[in-house]
Protein backbone atom coordinates (compact mmCIF):
# COMPACT_ATOMS: atom_id res chain seq x y z
CA UNK A 1 0.00 0.00 0.00
CA UNK A 2 1.65 3.39 -1.10
CA UNK A 3 1.31 5.59 1.97
CA UNK A 4 1.13 9.54 1.17
CA UNK A 5 2.76 11.80 3.47
CA UNK A 6 0.20 14.67 4.30
CA UNK A 7 0.38 18.37 5.92
CA UNK A 8 -2.98 19.97 6.76
CA UNK A 9 -3.54 23.29 6.72
CA UNK A 10 -7.07 24.71 8.23
CA UNK A 11 -9.38 26.31 8.96
CA UNK A 12 -11.64 24.13 11.60
CA UNK A 13 -14.15 25.67 13.56
CA UNK A 14 -16.40 27.54 11.09
CA UNK A 15 -17.63 25.11 8.32
CA UNK A 16 -18.12 21.96 9.58
CA UNK A 17 -16.16 20.50 6.26
CA UNK A 18 -12.88 20.98 7.62
CA UNK A 19 -13.57 18.58 10.65
CA UNK A 20 -15.37 16.19 7.93
CA UNK A 21 -12.07 16.43 6.31
CA UNK A 22 -9.68 15.71 9.29
CA UNK A 23 -11.98 12.88 10.17
CA UNK A 24 -11.03 11.24 6.44
CA UNK A 25 -7.52 11.66 6.76
CA UNK A 26 -7.44 10.00 10.25
CA UNK A 27 -9.24 7.32 8.75
CA UNK A 28 -7.49 6.81 5.56
CA UNK A 29 -5.38 3.90 6.23
CA UNK A 30 -2.99 5.53 3.61
CA UNK A 31 -2.71 8.35 5.31
CA UNK A 32 0.45 9.69 7.02
CA UNK A 33 -0.59 12.63 8.64
CA UNK A 34 2.35 14.90 9.54
CA UNK A 35 1.29 17.43 11.34
CA UNK A 36 -1.66 19.91 11.13
CA UNK A 37 -1.67 24.02 11.09
CA UNK A 38 -4.41 26.43 11.97
CA UNK A 39 -5.09 29.27 10.41
CA UNK A 40 -7.01 32.75 10.96
CA UNK A 41 -9.07 34.20 13.85
CA UNK A 42 -8.76 32.09 17.08
CA UNK A 43 -6.10 29.56 16.09
CA UNK A 44 -5.65 28.08 19.04
CA UNK A 45 -9.69 27.12 19.52
CA UNK A 46 -8.79 25.76 16.30
CA UNK A 47 -6.04 23.55 17.46
CA UNK A 48 -7.86 22.22 20.02
CA UNK A 49 -10.57 21.48 17.75
CA UNK A 50 -8.59 19.67 15.77
CA UNK A 51 -6.49 18.00 18.73
CA UNK A 52 -10.00 16.78 20.06
CA UNK A 53 -10.47 14.60 16.87
CA UNK A 54 -7.22 13.26 16.63
CA UNK A 55 -7.60 12.13 20.37
CA UNK A 56 -10.48 10.58 19.47
CA UNK A 57 -8.94 9.10 16.64
CA UNK A 58 -7.03 7.65 19.29
CA UNK A 59 -3.58 9.37 17.21
CA UNK A 60 -1.02 12.11 18.50
CA UNK A 61 -0.45 14.22 15.72
CA UNK A 62 1.83 17.69 15.79
CA UNK A 63 -0.76 20.90 15.98
CA UNK A 64 0.61 24.34 15.53
CA UNK A 65 -1.57 27.37 15.57
CA UNK A 66 -0.39 29.96 12.92
CA UNK A 67 -0.96 33.20 11.35
CA UNK A 68 -4.46 34.86 12.42
CA UNK A 69 -4.21 37.88 10.33
CA UNK A 70 -4.11 38.31 6.45
CA UNK A 71 -0.99 39.95 4.85
CA UNK A 72 -2.46 43.30 3.94
CA UNK A 73 -6.39 42.87 4.61
CA UNK A 74 -8.82 42.88 7.52
CA UNK A 75 -9.20 39.68 8.85
CA UNK A 76 -13.21 38.11 7.47
CA UNK A 77 -13.23 35.02 9.55
CA UNK A 78 -12.60 36.22 13.15
CA UNK A 79 -14.06 33.83 15.03
CA UNK A 80 -14.34 30.06 15.53
CA UNK A 81 -17.55 28.86 16.35
CA UNK A 82 -17.29 25.35 17.02
CA UNK A 83 -14.84 25.69 19.87
CA UNK A 84 -18.12 26.34 21.75
CA UNK A 85 -18.85 22.65 21.92
CA UNK A 86 -15.15 21.34 22.46
CA UNK A 87 -17.34 20.62 26.09
CA UNK A 88 -15.65 17.27 27.36
CA UNK A 89 -13.92 15.70 24.70
CA UNK A 90 -10.63 15.35 25.53
CA UNK A 91 -8.06 18.05 23.76
CA UNK A 92 -4.45 19.61 24.41
CA UNK A 93 -4.73 23.25 25.95
CA UNK A 94 -0.65 24.03 25.12
CA UNK A 95 0.44 24.57 21.95
CA UNK A 96 3.32 26.20 20.57
CA UNK A 97 3.21 29.61 19.51
CA UNK A 98 5.23 31.46 16.49
CA UNK A 99 6.53 27.63 15.07
CA UNK A 100 3.50 26.99 12.30
CA UNK A 101 5.84 28.12 9.42
CA UNK A 102 8.93 26.44 10.80
CA UNK A 103 7.10 23.26 11.35
CA UNK A 104 5.89 23.09 7.77
CA UNK A 105 9.13 24.10 6.36
CA UNK A 106 11.08 21.96 8.53
CA UNK A 107 8.42 18.67 7.65
CA UNK A 108 8.91 19.53 3.82
CA UNK A 109 12.88 19.90 4.03
CA UNK A 110 13.30 16.73 5.95
CA UNK A 111 11.06 14.27 3.43
CA UNK A 112 12.13 16.00 0.27
CA UNK A 113 9.57 15.06 -2.82
CA UNK A 114 7.08 13.46 -0.46
CA UNK A 115 5.06 15.56 1.32
CA UNK A 116 1.56 16.61 0.16
CA UNK A 117 0.45 19.50 1.59
CA UNK A 118 -3.63 20.14 1.59
CA UNK A 119 -5.04 23.53 1.97
CA UNK A 120 -8.52 23.82 3.26
CA UNK A 121 -8.10 27.46 4.63
CA UNK A 122 -7.24 30.98 3.54
CA UNK A 123 -3.46 30.76 2.40
CA UNK A 124 -1.81 33.08 4.75
CA UNK A 125 0.29 30.35 6.47
CA UNK A 126 1.44 29.24 2.97
CA UNK A 127 1.98 32.24 1.65
CA UNK A 128 4.12 32.96 4.29
CA UNK A 129 5.68 29.40 3.98
CA UNK A 130 7.18 30.08 0.04
CA UNK A 131 8.00 33.50 0.63
CA UNK A 132 10.35 32.99 3.88
CA UNK A 133 10.99 29.65 1.63
CA UNK A 134 11.41 30.37 -1.84
CA UNK A 135 12.82 26.44 -2.33
CA UNK A 136 9.94 24.79 -0.46
CA UNK A 137 7.18 24.63 -3.83
CA UNK A 138 9.88 22.55 -5.59
CA UNK A 139 10.11 19.96 -3.04
CA UNK A 140 6.41 19.31 -2.26
CA UNK A 141 5.01 16.03 -3.74
CA UNK A 142 1.97 18.27 -4.72
CA UNK A 143 0.15 21.10 -3.64
CA UNK A 144 -3.47 20.43 -3.23
CA UNK A 145 -5.98 22.98 -2.43
CA UNK A 146 -9.67 23.67 -1.76
CA UNK A 147 -9.69 27.13 -3.18
CA UNK A 148 -11.45 28.92 -6.22
CA UNK A 149 -13.66 28.85 -8.67
CA UNK A 150 -12.61 28.08 -12.40
CA UNK A 151 -16.09 27.77 -14.28
CA UNK A 152 -18.79 30.17 -15.50
CA UNK A 153 -21.60 31.32 -14.17
CA UNK A 154 -20.85 30.42 -10.32
CA UNK A 155 -22.83 27.45 -8.81
CA UNK A 156 -26.38 28.50 -7.75
CA UNK A 157 -26.00 29.27 -4.38
CA UNK A 158 -22.55 30.92 -4.56
CA UNK A 159 -20.98 34.61 -5.29
CA UNK A 160 -18.44 34.70 -8.18
CA UNK A 161 -15.57 34.87 -5.45
CA UNK A 162 -14.43 31.75 -3.21
CA UNK A 163 -13.85 32.61 0.75
CA UNK A 164 -10.37 30.62 0.67
CA UNK A 165 -8.95 32.59 -2.21
CA UNK A 166 -10.43 35.89 -1.25
CA UNK A 167 -9.55 36.22 3.05
CA UNK A 168 -6.16 36.38 2.23
CA UNK A 169 -6.18 37.53 -2.02
CA UNK A 170 -2.51 38.61 -1.55
CA UNK A 171 -1.10 35.24 -0.31
CA UNK A 172 -3.38 33.18 -2.37
CA UNK A 173 -1.36 35.27 -5.24
CA UNK A 174 1.99 34.19 -4.13
CA UNK A 175 0.81 30.59 -3.53
CA UNK A 176 -0.48 30.58 -7.43
CA UNK A 177 2.82 31.97 -8.57
CA UNK A 178 5.03 28.96 -6.84
CA UNK A 179 6.37 26.12 -8.78
CA UNK A 180 5.55 23.44 -7.81
CA UNK A 181 5.21 19.59 -9.54
CA UNK A 182 1.82 19.48 -9.34
CA UNK A 183 -0.63 22.52 -7.99
CA UNK A 184 -4.20 20.77 -7.80
CA UNK A 185 -6.85 23.34 -6.87
CA UNK A 186 -10.69 21.96 -6.23
CA UNK A 187 -12.84 24.44 -6.47
CA UNK A 188 -16.07 25.52 -5.81
CA UNK A 189 -17.30 24.66 -9.46
CA UNK A 190 -17.41 20.39 -8.55
CA UNK A 191 -17.40 21.04 -4.45
CA UNK A 192 -20.92 22.58 -4.61
CA UNK A 193 -21.84 19.22 -6.37
CA UNK A 194 -21.26 17.09 -3.26
CA UNK A 195 -23.40 17.95 -0.44
CA UNK A 196 -25.62 16.54 2.04
CA UNK A 197 -28.99 17.80 4.25
CA UNK A 198 -28.89 17.94 7.89
CA UNK A 199 -30.73 14.49 7.74
CA UNK A 200 -28.60 12.92 5.75
CA UNK A 201 -25.92 13.65 7.28
CA UNK A 202 -27.11 12.88 10.62
CA UNK A 203 -28.46 9.52 9.97
CA UNK A 204 -24.67 8.21 7.86
CA UNK A 205 -22.55 9.27 9.98
CA UNK A 206 -24.25 8.22 13.34
CA UNK A 207 -22.90 4.92 14.12
CA UNK A 208 -19.73 6.24 13.49
CA UNK A 209 -17.30 6.35 16.49
CA UNK A 210 -14.97 9.08 15.19
CA UNK A 211 -17.60 11.07 14.01
CA UNK A 212 -19.29 11.84 17.77
CA UNK A 213 -17.78 14.76 17.56
CA UNK A 214 -18.13 16.17 14.30
CA UNK A 215 -21.71 15.36 14.90
CA UNK A 216 -21.91 17.43 18.34
CA UNK A 217 -19.78 20.61 16.27
CA UNK A 218 -21.97 19.91 13.12
CA UNK A 219 -25.74 21.60 15.45
CA UNK A 220 -23.39 24.76 15.26
CA UNK A 221 -23.47 24.81 11.63
CA UNK A 222 -26.76 23.43 10.80
CA UNK A 223 -27.90 26.14 13.30
CA UNK A 224 -27.33 28.29 10.07
CA UNK A 225 -27.20 26.06 7.29
CA UNK A 226 -29.56 23.71 5.91
CA UNK A 227 -26.50 20.94 5.57
CA UNK A 228 -22.83 20.64 4.44
CA UNK A 229 -21.12 20.55 1.11
CA UNK A 230 -18.15 18.13 1.13
CA UNK A 231 -15.73 21.37 0.08
CA UNK A 232 -12.73 19.94 1.71
CA UNK A 233 -13.04 16.22 1.77
CA UNK A 234 -13.22 16.54 -1.94
CA UNK A 235 -10.37 17.90 -2.04
CA UNK A 236 -8.58 15.16 0.58
CA UNK A 237 -9.88 12.09 -1.53
CA UNK A 238 -8.25 13.23 -4.66
CA UNK A 239 -4.69 13.10 -2.95
CA UNK A 240 -5.47 9.17 -2.76
CA UNK A 241 -7.97 8.58 -5.75
CA UNK A 242 -7.65 11.71 -8.10
CA UNK A 243 -9.99 9.52 -10.45
CA UNK A 244 -12.83 11.12 -8.34
CA UNK A 245 -12.50 14.04 -10.57
CA UNK A 246 -11.55 15.30 -14.04
CA UNK A 247 -8.94 17.88 -14.68
CA UNK A 248 -7.55 20.44 -16.83
CA UNK A 249 -4.39 22.33 -17.28
CA UNK A 250 -3.64 25.92 -17.47
CA UNK A 251 -3.36 29.13 -15.63
CA UNK A 252 -4.82 30.90 -12.40
CA UNK A 253 -4.04 34.32 -11.71
CA UNK A 254 -5.80 36.66 -9.18
CA UNK A 255 -7.51 39.83 -8.98
CA UNK A 256 -5.56 42.15 -6.88
CA UNK A 257 -6.67 45.54 -8.64
CA UNK A 258 -9.58 47.36 -9.56
CA UNK A 259 -9.67 46.17 -13.19
CA UNK A 260 -11.82 43.38 -11.98
CA UNK A 261 -13.41 42.12 -9.20
CA UNK A 262 -11.04 42.05 -6.14
CA UNK A 263 -10.08 38.30 -5.27
CA UNK A 264 -11.41 36.41 -7.91
CA UNK A 265 -9.67 33.21 -9.40
CA UNK A 266 -8.87 33.91 -13.06
CA UNK A 267 -8.32 30.97 -15.13
CA UNK A 268 -6.80 30.89 -18.32
CA UNK A 269 -7.12 27.11 -20.29
CA UNK A 270 -3.94 25.64 -21.37
CA UNK A 271 -1.65 23.14 -22.84
CA UNK A 272 -0.67 19.91 -20.47
CA UNK A 273 2.75 21.79 -19.90
CA UNK A 274 0.75 24.56 -18.02
CA UNK A 275 1.43 25.22 -14.20
CA UNK A 276 -1.49 24.92 -12.98
CA UNK A 277 -4.26 21.55 -12.80
CA UNK A 278 -7.88 21.86 -11.49
CA UNK A 279 -10.87 20.67 -11.04
CA UNK A 280 -13.64 20.60 -14.17
CA UNK A 281 -15.92 18.06 -13.31
CA UNK A 282 -16.51 15.20 -9.87
CA UNK A 283 -17.88 12.13 -9.80
CA UNK A 284 -20.31 12.87 -7.08
CA UNK A 285 -21.76 9.08 -6.24
CA UNK A 286 -18.33 7.51 -6.43
CA UNK A 287 -16.91 10.23 -3.94
CA UNK A 288 -19.44 9.36 -1.58
CA UNK A 289 -18.61 5.58 -1.95
CA UNK A 290 -15.07 6.42 -1.24
CA UNK A 291 -15.66 8.60 1.43
CA UNK A 292 -18.15 6.83 3.53
CA UNK A 293 -16.18 3.72 3.27
CA UNK A 294 -13.10 4.94 4.21
CA UNK A 295 -14.42 6.74 7.51
CA UNK A 296 -16.43 3.19 8.29
CA UNK A 297 -13.34 1.50 8.41
CA UNK A 298 -14.53 -1.29 4.67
Amino acid sequence: MDRIRVLLDTDIGTDIDDAVCLAYLLSNPRCDLLGITTVTGEAEERAKLASALCRRAGREIPIFPGTENPFLLAQRQTHAAQAAALGAWPHQTDFPHGEAIEFLRRSIRKNPGEVVLLTIAPLTNIGLLFSVDPEIPSLLRGLVMMCGRFLAPPPKGYGPVEWNAIVDAHATSIVYSAPVRLHRSIGLDVTSQVSMSREEFRSTFKNVPLFAPVLEWAEIWFKDWPGTTFHDPLAAATIFEPSLCTYQRGKVGMCLTEDGLFGETRWTPGSAGSPHEVAIGVDPAGFFHHYVSVVRGK
